[in-house]
C-alpha cells in the first residue's frame, strides 16, 4: 500500500509540472505585454503625429514579438484630452488556448496601459 501511494504522490507531481509547463508561459507573456502596452501608451500620449491606426500597430508588433493571438479588432485606443494633456489608453482582449493531458481550456487576458 505505501509503494502505490508513493507512486500516486509521484505522478500527481509530474502532473502539476506539466501543467506549470502550459500555463506559466502564457501568463508571462501577459505581464510582459501589458509592460509594453504601458510604454506604447506612453510614447504616443507625448506625440500628437502618431495616429490610433500606428499605436494599434505597435501594439499588433508587440504582441507579434510575443506570439500572442491578437488581431487588430481586438485592441483598443483611447485618446483622453484634457486641458494641458494628452494620453492615450490602450488595451487589447486576447484569449490563449491551454492543452493539458485530457482537458483543454483557453485563458483569458485582457491587458491595458492603466487607468484611464
Amino acid at each position: 500500500m505505501g509503494t502505490f501511494k508513493a507512486v500516486l504522490g509521484f505522478v500527481a507531481v509530474i502532473l502539476v509540472v506539466i501543467a506549470l509547463f502550459q500555463v506559466a508561459p502564457p501568463i508571462m507573456a501577459n505581464f510582459s505585454f501589458q509592460d509594453d502596452l504601458r510604454q506604447v501608451a506612453m510614447i504616443a500620449g507625448g506625440n500628437p503625429q502618431k495616429t490610433d491606426d500606428d499605436v494599434r500597430n505597435d501594439v499588433l508588433r508587440k504582441a507579434k514579438e510575443h506570439d500572442l493571438p491578437i488581431s487588430e479588432k481586438q485592441v483598443k485606443v483611447e485618446r483622453i484630452l484634457t486641458p494641458g494633456l494628452m494620453a492615450v489608453y490602450v488595451s487589447a482582449d486576447y484569449s490563449v488556448p491551454i492543452n493539458l493531458p485530457g482537458y483543454s481550456f483557453d485563458m483569458h487576458f485582457n491587458p491595458t496601459s492603466g487607468n484611464k
